[in-house]
């Protein structure tokens, strides 16, 4: 199905270059659709390697390798299947994924456990295994390519591509990062429910580039959901090709180590928020603040709860200041709250504090706010000074027929 562009949309930016990465993209017919569907990166000697993976208790071949190789910390290749996600297929997918790495190996001149495969699709079906053989051998020699051309080529119901660029001083040299990312339904905050590639020239340890993505990831892919539905395939990969001569960071304590995190971070928080704007179906950006909670990570559960609210997320569909539905998510999160000291705003405009609506309301502003496309909705506690972020986007009938109709 043939999906128009979210209204939510934005431009693929201008992506420089990151010396020690080349892109290709073929087609291995994973679907019957006229388009590439996979994706090879090759990475320079030396690359290291991080990542951060779905906590689904059913995850693909894909991911269980990842999490093996990713220990070891070293990448020289990256292969990311389109169509198919090779989840829930026993032995025949983990047997797919290793004739992938091998057969890249080979060809690059590397372990197979520098391999990295990730594969994205429908659940339930093998991934076939001539297909995959033939995909890959046309991809190994393909011609270099674009990160637009490779951020296409990734994706499946996304409505248009994702992309996102940083850049960072450590000590006298300016280090580049550029990131892809694909998603837009099964989102769910449980890590990073999607496919996501981060590519650096830096120097960096990969025990370091492991903290720092991990602590990213908190506070942005894991801030994310749609649907409250967490895939099986989901992956969130950070390569640093050391190409770019800075002194290595090793550490928090490095020069240049608190830059680099905080680019990482920027760069994690872009890609999040692009795939919410294309949330399935999605009319509005929706920006959840929690504050006055007794902990941060009660704050976070609060947070989701009135993000994933069906009720909350269509009254905003409709535009309708339905305050209502937020303190019933609120009151349904499991955490602690006091309905007495509950305060309820959307885009700064209060429309109930401490347990009761504002007397002499006016819904007039609010309205007006809730006809944008970035709404914000803000829940203080009223019972301590944990606070949290979360991104959703609205629900819609589009939502409805984008999964009605996705196998066919």
């Amino acid at each position: 199905m043939e999906l128009a562009p979210s209204p939510l949309a934005r431009p693929f930016p201008d992506m420089p270059p990151v010396a020690g990465v080349t892109l290709r993209i073929a087609r291995a017919g994973y679907k019957e659709w006229d388009r590439c569907d996979v994706t090879f990166a090759e990475l320079a000697e030396g690359t290291s390697v991080a990542g951060v993976f779905t906590r689904s208790a059913c995850p693909s071949a894909e991911v269980e390798l990842g999490r093996e190789q990713v220990k070891a910390g070293q990448a020289r290749a990256l292969i990311v299947n389109a169509g198919n996600s090779n989840a829930f297929t026993g032995a025949r997918g983990r047997k797919a994924v290793e004739q992938i790495c091998a057969q890249v190996a080979a060809h690059v001149g590397c372990a197979a456990g520098e391999v990295f495969v990730s594969s994205t699709g429908v659940i339930g079906v093998p991934l076939p295994l001539d297909r995959a053989e033939s995909g890959v051998a046309a991809v190994l020699n393909a011609d270099p390519c674009s990160f637009r051309d490779a951020a296409d080529t990734i994706a499946t119901t996304d409505t248009f591509a994702k992309g996102a660029t940083a850049s960072a001083m450590v000590g006298d040299t300016r280090v580049e990062l550029v990131g892809i990312v694909k998603g837009s339904g099964m989102i769910a905050p449980d890590m990073a429910t999607m496919l996501g590639y981060i590519f650096t020239d830096a120097a960096v340890d990969a025990a370091f580039l492991q903290e720092a993505l991990s602590s990213a990831n908190r506070r942005t892919f894991s801030c994310i959901t749609v649907d409250s539905d967490t895939s099986t395939s989901d992956t969130v990969l950070a390569f640093a090709t050391a190409t770019a001569g800075n002194a290595k960071i090793k550490s928090a304590e490095d020069a240049g180590a608190d830059a680099f995190a905080a680019a990482l971070e920027d760069i994690c928080r872009q890609l999040a928020q692009l795939v919410v704007r294309d949330g399935e179906g999605a009319t509005k950006l929706i920006e959840v603040r929690v504050t006055g909670a007794v902990s941060n990570d009660s704050a976070h559960r609060i947070a989701l709860s009135v993000a994933n609210s069906p009720l909350v997320k269509t009254a905003i569909a409709g535009e309708d200041a339905n305050w209502g539905r937020v303190v019933m998510a609120v009151g349904k999160a499991g955490e602690p709250a006091d309905r007495d000291r509950l305060s309820i705003a959307f885009g700064g405009i209060q429309a109930a504090r401490n347990g009761e609506r504002i007397a002499n309301f006016n819904e007039a502003p609010l309205a007006e706010h809730l006809k944008g496309e970035e709404i914000v909705v803000e829940a203080d506690i009223g019972l301590g000074d944990g606070f949290a972020t979360v991104w959703t986007c609205d629900l819609t009938h589009g939502y409805i027929a984008i999964n009605a109709d996705y196998r066919s």
